[in-house]
């Protein structure tokens, strides 16, 4: 594995949007994960969504293609980081945190359309496959 994909860039794929599909083909979807907490926040949006039946069919599907990493071997590193942007008033939200430290630990490149929150991370490498 050598990327993980963010929640933004999961849905635009979900989506079609983007050329994401053509990146995944590129590269190969096994060299993909995404972290639980991306898994939780695509859930989220398919509840709210006009059609929760059919996005949860399409995410299951996505998600049947990709590992699903655990947050465990990030957390100290989380609690470390969020000590670090508190203390330099560069917070950023806890799951995206818990997202880019789940990269790091992974020694994952993160791919991710938000690279002015993520690059706030300490020790993150981030790809942006969007094109717009």
């Amino acid at each position: 594995m050598k990327y993980l994909l963010d929640s933004n860039i999961c849905i635009h794929f979900l989506r079609g949007k983007y050329n994401i599909i053509e990146k995944l083909n590129e590269i190969g979807i096994d060299n993909c994960a995404i972290s639980e907490i991306t898994l939780a926040e695509l859930v989220f949006g398919a509840e709210k969504s006009d059609n929760p039946k059919k996005n949860h069919k399409l995410i299951e599907k996505f998600i049947g293609q990709l590992s699903i990493l655990p947050i465990f071997d990030a957390i100290q590193t989380y609690g470390k980081e969020k000590a670090r942007l508190q203390s330099e008033g560069k917070m950023i939200s806890d799951f995206d945190l818990l997202i880019g430290c789940t990269s790091i630990e992974n020694d994952l490149i993160m791919v991710t359309e938000n690279i002015k929150e993520f690059d706030r991370i300490k020790g993150i490498r981030i790809e942006n496959w969007v094109k717009r």
